[in-house]
C-alpha cells in the first residue's frame, strides 16, 4: 500500500501538470482528486487544495512578473477583495453539511468545464477564445501603457474578487474560472498579461484562504504540504512539454474529465 504522503505528492503533481497546460482554472480538479484518491471529505480537501493550487499559481505569477505581463495592480485590488471576503466562505463552509457542499462544488466543477469546452471549440474554429468583448469599463492608457482607474472599473475588479474569495474559502477552488472571464470581458488586456494576473490573484487569495484554515484548525499539513510539493514539481516537468501538448484539444480532454468527476461526485454523495 502507498504510505499517504507519496500518493498525495503523485495527485499533487497531476494537478501540476493539469495546471501548466490547460492554464488558470485547471486547478479545481483538485479537490474531486483529494476526495477519490484520498477518502478528504469536502472541508478537509478544500484548504489543501488551495494550498497546492495557491503554490503552483505562485510559480507561474513570478515567471509573469519577470515577463513583465501581470498587472500587478489590478491583481493586488482583486486579491485584497477577495482575501476579505475569503473567511466567510471558509465560516460558511463549516457551517453547511458535506452533502450540499459536495453537491455545490459539483455544479461549479462543470460550469467550469462547459466554460473550457466552449473556449476550446472557439481556438478550434478560429474564433476569438474568450468570444467578442463588448463591456470594457478597464482600458489600458496607451500612453502609459496601465489601466485606467475608473469607479466601473473599480466596481467590476471588487465583484471579481469578492466571486473569487467567496469560492475560495467554500469550495477550495483558486478562481482562475472566474477570473479569466471577468478580466476578458472587462479589460481590453491580452490573453498572456490576462492569465497570469490571474495567476498572480490565485497565488494571493489563497494564501489567506490557507492562513485562515491553519488558524482555524483544519489544514492537514501531512497531506497538504506533500500534495502542494508535488503540484510545484508537476507544474515545473509540465512546462516543459506545454508547447508541444497544449491545445484546444487537450482542453476538451480536461474538460470532460472534469464533467465524469463531477458525475461521480454527485453520485457519491448521493447514495451516501
Amino acid at each position: 500500500m502507498i504510505e499517504q504522503p507519496f500518493l498525495a505528492a503523485g495527485l499533487g503533481a497531476i494537478i501540476g501538470a493539469v495546471l501548466a497546460l490547460t492554464g488558470a482554472g485547471g486547478g479545481i480538479l483538485a479537490v474531486p482528486l483529494l476526495i477519490f484518491g484520498l477518502g478528504l471529505s469536502m472541508v478537509e480537501a478544500a484548504p489543501v487544495g488551495l494550498l497546492a493550487v495557491g503554490m503552483a499559481a505562485a510559480v507561474g505569477a513570478v515567471l509573469g512578473l519577470r515577463q513583465g505581463v501581470v498587472r500587478y495592480r489590478a491583481a493586488a485590488f482583486v486579491a485584497l477583495i477577495g482575501i476579505a471576503v475569503a473567511p466567510f466562505g471558509l465560516m460558511l463552509a463549516h457551517q453547511l453539511p458535506n452533502a450540499p457542499l459536495a453537491l455545490a462544488f459539483a455544479v461549479v466543477l462543470v460550469y467550469a468545464c462547459a466554460r473550457m469546452l466552449l473556449k476550446a471549440r472557439r481556438e478550434l474554429r478560429g474564433e476569438p477564445a474568450q468570444g467578442k468583448r463588448t463591456v470594457m469599463p478597464c482600458v489600458l492608457n496607451p500612453l502609459q501603457g496601465r489601466l485606467r482607474w475608473t469607479l466601473p472599473c473599480a466596481r467590476a475588479l471588487a465583484f471579481t474578487g469578492a466571486m473569487s474569495g467567496l469560492l475560495s474559502g467554500l469550495l477550495g477552488v483558486g478562481g482562475g474560472f472566474v477570473i479569466i472571464p471577468a478580466l476578458s470581458r472587462y479589460t481590453n488586456l491580452d490573453m498572456k498579461s490576462i492569465v497570469a494576473t490571474s495567476l498572480a490573484v490565485i497565488a494571493l487569495v489563497s494564501t489567506g484562504s490557507v492562513i485562515s484554515a491553519s488558524v482555524g484548525g483544519v489544514m492537514h499539513w501531512g497531506v497538504g504540504a506533500p500534495f502542494a510539493g508535488g503540484a510545484v514539481l508537476g507544474l515545473l516537468v509540465a512546462r516543459q512539454f506545454a508547447g508541444r501538448l497544449a491545445g484546444p484539444r487537450l482542453q476538451q480532454l480536461f474538460a470532460v474529465v472534469g464533467i465524469c468527476a463531477a458525475v461521480l461526485l454527485v453520485v457519491k454523495t448521493l447514495g451516501a
